[in-house]
């Protein structure tokens, strides 16, 4: 009775992780026979998910939206209470948990009844956040873009006056800004988009097989997108300092580091003004060198004579 259990939550975990599986991937994943897939698929309808089936030679199932909530060990109120609470932490109130806040309440409000849905958003309408600079972006809106980036389905969207069509891959969060990292179909190329900025809610396409990750890994291809690419200049540091030292004191979206040795680090950055990528890389407090641009040396030694004479 254990094992038929535990193998049922985990059923229900892999239809929750995405829109369809066929019955023949669920049984290996599970390691039973299809046939032990189609009793269990029955349990879980018997405890009130709303499992459908697809027909055809392979067969399918997904899971549906109930009219009622199915047993989660939850009752209504503790399951406003945690969607509130994700919603709540997907906007960026609690750091470092919104994109597995954005999975899970994806999962959950795929399955909630409509009754909750009215007490949810009433709730959320009378909730007043007092949050730090930067612009707000609607949670429904992160959810959709989060939805569509898990089941691999392309979206439109209008975006500074054009319409995009792209297939969504990941959703990066800055502490202020949240950013779509994406395949633009009309330009054949990764972009990134500030989901403030988009002018009309996401549009669903067409269902995409992933690409290959840009040739320098996503992690490198956003910082470099979001700390450089938008500036008129882009400069290159080296740290006399271990990268975890200077680490503790760079912002992510403040520029890129890149280890060098025991010793040292690269820091690669952007900025409209030399004068001010000059100061804040000397306010770091930790020895550098400028490599690039020519012209910021020029700027650091500016800086240097003015802090000069403002001392003497």
């Amino acid at each position: 009775m254990l094992e038929t259990s535990a193998r049922l939550l985990r059923l229900l975990s892999l239809l929750q992780s995405r829109p369809d599986w066929p019955g023949a991937e669920l049984a290996e994943r599970l390691g039973v026979t299809t046939r032990t897939v189609r009793r269990d698929v029955d349990r879980l309808r018997d405890l009130g998910y709303p499992v459908e089936s697809a027909t055809g030679i392979t067969g399918g199932y997904r899971l549906g939206v109930g009219a009622a909530l199915p047993p989660l060990l939850l009752d209504d109120e503790e399951a406003v209470a945690v969607v509130v609470g994700l919603r709540a932490a997907a906007t960026g109130t609690v750091t470092g948990i919104e994109e597995t806040s954005l999975r899970a309440l994806a999962k959950l409000e795929q399955i909630l009844p409509s009754r909750l849905r009215h007490r949810v958003g009433a709730m959320q309408s009378a909730i007043l956040p007092l949050t730090g600079p930067g612009p707000m972006v609607d949670a429904d809106l992160l959810t959709a873009l989060a939805a569509a980036c898990r089941a691999h389905e392309g979206v439109r969207f209008g975006y500074q006056q054009r319409t995009r069509r792209v297939e969504p891959y990941r959703l990066v969060h800055t502490g202020r800004r949240w950013y779509l990292l994406a395949f633009d179909l009309d330009r054949d190329d990764w972009r990134t988009f500030r989901v403030d900025r988009m002018d009309s809610a996401p549009q669903p396409g067409p269902r995409f097989t992933p690409r290959a990750e840009p040739p320098e890994g996503v992690h490198t291809y956003v910082s470099n997108a979001l700390t450089s690419s938008p500036y008129r200049y882009r400069a290159t540091i080296l740290f006399h300092a271990p990268l975890a030292v200077v680490a503790e004191h760079t912002s992510p979206t403040a520029g890129r580091l890149e280890h060098r040795d025991a010793d040292s680090c690269l820091f690669y950055a952007g900025g409209d003004s030399l004068d001010k990528i000059a100061l804040y890389v000397a306010l770091k407090g930790i020895d550098f060198q400028v490599l690039d641009p020519p012209e910021l040396k020029e700027h650091v030694r500016a800086l240097a004579g003015r802090l000069t004479n403002a001392g003497s």
